[in-house]
């Protein structure tokens, strides 16, 4: 999946040039903050000592007018002030997606962002913010249902073929590591199960359209009362209950969950309409998203979140899966 180079020095040179396309000082500071999917660099304007955030996209992921379509949304919500995002920033040439180039003239998309405050939200905390991210999620939703979207806008969708698919956007799930006999009927058994109950539970407008899908703690920074929303480069469109699943991304044994979940149902009721359907269908949403993690490690063995799951990953899924199936199936 993951068929491209991201070493560090390489990625600089992307950044080097994105920085000076968007009109900044060629002295400019430029310090990797992380690569996961795509690249997160800090810029420091030598001239004016002002800091911003630069994204280089990996390539093969999203088009550029996929790119552009995320880009859409998060000014919408700042227009009208629903959630704190940070600003998107245009190069001179008032594009907002440009192209970088590194020594060897391969391209890749770039973005900047303002440089918003705030450290992610710590674990001591997680049942009291969970109820903050249930209202920043229903308030992510309420605008989602009334915004009219630009024609050519362009996202990927997060239902059951294309999560949990043979040929689902992060692979297949089947293809995860230390995946034996066991743990592939395990997991089968978890596939048709939620296959099923995501049909009968549908996909009606109320129930199904454009969200962030990847609302974990690590996508927050929390400063004082402020908490500010970024990353939304897997935003698409799912099932609204998906948004809980993507929030316990990777700590789906934390034992916690049920008091997390119920925080944010009612962090999500304080703003808006949940119903008892949705909520009950909660953890079904959880393996979903578990299942598509599943599918991601086995895609993503060379990146530090891979190697730091590794077969455990596996194992813990299918400890997770049994005790779902003997609820749900």
């Amino acid at each position: 999946m993951s068929g491209y180079s991201n070493e560090p020095a390489k990625l600089h040179e992307f950044a080097q040039d994105a920085v000076a396309k968007f009109g900044y000082s060629p002295d400019s500071k430029i310090s990797l903050l992380n690569i996961s999917e795509n690249a997160t660099f800090k810029v420091t304007d030598s001239s004016t000592g002002t800091d911003t955030i630069l994204r280089i996209h990996r390539p093969f992921y999203h088009t550029a007018q996929a790119i552009q379509s995320e880009l859409d949304w998060v000014q919408a919500l700042r227009e009208v002030q629903l959630v704190r995002t940070p600003a998107i920033l245009p190069a001179g040439s008032g594009e907002q997606v440009i192209l970088a180039q590194d020594a060897t003239g391969e391209e890749r998309h770039a973005v900047m962002f303002e440089f918003m405050p705030g450290v992610e939200p710590t674990e001591d905390r997680l049942v009291d913010d969970f109820k903050t991210l249930g209202a920043i999620t229903g308030r992510l939703h309420d605008h989602a249902k009334q915004w009219e979207r630009p024609k050519n806008f362009s996202r990927f969708t997060w239902d059951f073929e294309t999560a949990l698919g043979p040929n689902g956007h992060w692979g297949s799930w089947r293809d995860g590591l230390a995946m034996g006999p066991s743990e592939l009927e395990i997991l089968g058994r978890l596939s048709d199960t939620l296959s099923v109950r995501l049909e009968n539970f549908g996909k009606s407008k109320d129930r199904f359209g454009l969200v962030h899908a990847d609302m974990r703690l690590a996508n927050l920074l929390v400063s004082e009362k402020d908490v500010t929303v970024i990353d939304f480069d897997d935003c698409g469109f799912s099932w609204f209950m998906y948004d809980l699943g993507s929030s316990v991304s990777f700590i789906e044994d934390h034992p916690l969950i049920p008091d997390m979940t119920a925080s944010w149902v009612e962090g999500y009721r304080s703003v808006a309409d949940l119903s008892k359907e949705e909520e009950a269908e909660l953890p079904t949403f959880i393996m979903f998203r578990r299942l598509l993690l599943v599918a991601w490690v086995g895609s993503h063995q060379d990146t530090d979140t891979g190697k730091e799951m590794g077969a455990n990953f596996t194992k813990v899924s299918c400890e997770l899966a049994e005790n779902y199936l003997s609820k749900f199936a």
